[in-house]
């Protein structure tokens, strides 16, 4: 089986433009499948941009199969990969901080919701998720969703891992001065999970807030197979069903746990 070589869109977009987001995604999925990828990530909250008041937030959303996602469904067909977006999610009064993966026919494959939220701006402006794990299957890989905040949390990956989670996708919205999520957390997750883990920043200043970039694709290894730094960037790494195969059967984790020692912890 193949590695699947994937393209991480380190950019913020515009703020609060839907079309101009939409024309950028369109260009990079263009250079993505000239680069040979199958799968495009962007960033947490791409098709908006992040740093919106409430009440922005809330005109800008869509439903999960609105019009963006048509759009962002006909780019996927027409440069023959799949793509994963961030987005406000619309679901009758409620609104999410949410994810949806497209798959390279167009067709939606999978839609997660954010289900921890970061501090105050997101506790007001979103609903949070209630399902930790969701999952699509994409060139011979199991992906998983997750958004950001989600990844901080090592039981929301184990659940992946358990899950048989393969590559994770995790939009982010990383800002200064958690730097360190991004430089030697996300490798770690990989590593105790064995999974690759894509995880996909915004970059510069938006807002009140200053996104430090630094995107990567890292390996069940504990490698980072692809690091972007820290200005807009497209980049390129493989999630390679080989290595994580040999890695599994190296790394005992999943195998050594003892599940009845951790009752407390739930």
């Amino acid at each position: 089986m193949p590695p699947l070589r994937t393209a991480l869109l380190q950019s913020s977009g515009r703020l609060g433009d839907t079309a101009e987001n939409l024309k950028a995604l369109d260009e990079a999925a263009a250079r993505a499948a000239q680069g040979g990828a199958g799968l495009l990530v962007t960033s947490e909250m791409f098709l908006t941009g992040y740093a919106l008041d409430v009440q922005d937030i809330a005109r800008l959303s869509e439903p999960a199969d609105g019009m963006s996602a048509r759009a962002i469904g006909e780019i996927a067909r027409r440069h023959g990969l799949a793509v994963l977006y961030g987005y406000p999610e619309r679901a009758g009064e409620a609104v999410y901080n949410a994810a949806q993966l497209i798959g390279p026919d167009g067709t939606a494959l999978a839609n997660y919701r954010k289900t921890h939220l970061f501090g105050c701006f997101e506790q007001e402006a979103f609903t949070p998720g209630d399902t930790p794990v969701v999952q699509a299957d994409l060139g011979g890989l199991r992906i998983g969703l997750m958004i950001c905040y989600d990844v901080e949390f090592p039981e929301n990956v184990r659940a992946h891992a358990l899950a048989g989670t393969d590559l994770l996708l995790v939009p982010t919205a990383q800002m200064h001065p958690f730097q360190f999520v991004a430089e030697q957390l996300v490798p770690v997750r990989a590593f105790e999970n064995q999974m690759y883990i894509a995880y996909v920043n915004r970059t510069g200043p938006e807002g009140e807030f200053e996104f430090v970039g630094l995107s990567c694709l890292a390996s069940p290894d504990g490698v980072t197979r692809t690091r972007a730094g820290r200005g807009e960037e497209l980049v390129f790494g493989e999630a390679d069903p080989e290595l994580l195969h040999a890695s599994r059967e190296t790394n005992p984790y999943l195998r050594d746990r003892r599940p009845g020692l951790y009752a407390s912890l739930v």
